[in-house]
């Protein structure tokens, strides 16, 4: 028998999956990294390759998997609007299906099995800030239902294994999250601020900028998310799991301008539908359950970012002269 945890994580070649097999190897785990590379970069996972306790895995979670593994960290789905709405029915397929094949496994192990949710559950929410307990307000035959509703289907399926079958399950909800190794053209705000400000082009805002949004710093997240797996407590979510410090787009924008030092002017576009007004997390829940609050400040977290961006163009040359 192994005696270190042996840990599965779908979608681990990801952005914030390839942070959560980095940090489980550091605490002395075996992780088994599960993509099938849609939307995700093999390069987010490489400096792991050479660690024996790492092993990739080429797999779509919409198809079964058989590995005997302690825990499993669901994460698989494209995750930014352009790449969720490239292909809808892909997407609800890996939500739905995906979790599905992931429970099956969980339950013939009986293992405990994380869900990552997202704060697209609340929708365009009339509750601010949101707590676990609204129940939000989402279309359901939009362009971003793919994406939300396959997250609010999923959860369903966690609770419905959980009451049904007693299978220790924790599903958290996550807000947006940036940091090092976000894909440079994945649509979401963080990225292409920061990308169009390096190379000096116009950041564009969709609407007047005075939508909000609440960031997290990958590290703090993934802090949240293992202190959630490994607390025996009877709850199992759903758990918020974000940061409350709220901006709006327009200072976010004006923020990554600073920081870059970037000659980039800033350009209004149409707001697109269905997109949220205000997102805010309330994590009073984090706070009691597990004594966590967010570490990194939005100015600090922006500064590692813009870093790696950087870096990423320099050696592809595409940055602004």
């Amino acid at each position: 028998m192994h005696l270190r945890k042996r840990v599965l994580v779908t979608g681990g070649s990801g952005f914030l999956g390839s942070h959560l097999c980095e940090r489980l190897l550091l605490e002395g785990c075996e992780v088994i990294c599960v993509d099938n590379f849609f939307t995700s970069s093999r390069q987010n996972i490489e400096h792991l390759l050479p660690n024996p306790r790492f092993e990739l895995i080429r797999h779509d979670v919409t198809f079964p998997l058989y590995v005997e593994v302690d825990e499993i960290y669901n994460l698989a789905c494209p995750a930014s609007p352009i790449h969720y709405q490239h292909d809808p029915v892909q997407t609800i397929k890996t939500c739905v299906h995906g979790a599905i094949n992931m429970l099956g496994l969980a339950k013939r192990l009986r293992i405990p099995i994380f869900q990552a949710s997202t704060s697209e559950v609340y929708g365009d929410p009339d509750v601010h800030p949101q707590p676990e307990s609204y129940w939000g307000n989402v279309n359901p035959i939009g362009h971003r239902s793919c994406y939300d509703e396959g997250k609010r289907c999923a959860e369903s399926l966690f609770f419905a294994y959980h009451r049904q079958h007693g299978l220790p399950i924790k599903v958290g909800r996550l807000f947006n999250t940036y940091g090092p190794r976000m894909h440079p053209n994945d649509g979401r705000v963080v990225s292409n601020f920061i990308m169009q400000a390096l190379q000096g082009k116009p950041i564009t805002i969709y609407g007047d900028g005075s939508q909000t949004r609440s960031f997290c710093y990958v590290d703090d997240l993934v802090e949240l998310m293992l202190r959630f797996m490994r607390n025996d407590h009877e709850f199992c979510g759903p758990l918020n799991m974000g940061n409350p410090g709220e901006f709006t787009i327009l200072e976010l924008a004006r923020r990554v301008i600073q920081l870059t030092g970037s000659s980039s002017e800033i350009s209004f576009l149409p707001l697109p539908n269905d997109d949220p007004k205000q997102r805010r997390p309330d994590i009073s829940l984090a706070k009691i359950q597990y004594g966590w609050e967010p570490q990194i400040k939005l100015f600090d977290g922006l500064d590692l970012t813009c870093d790696y961006f950087k870096k990423q163009l320099a050696s592809e040359g595409l940055r602004e002269k």
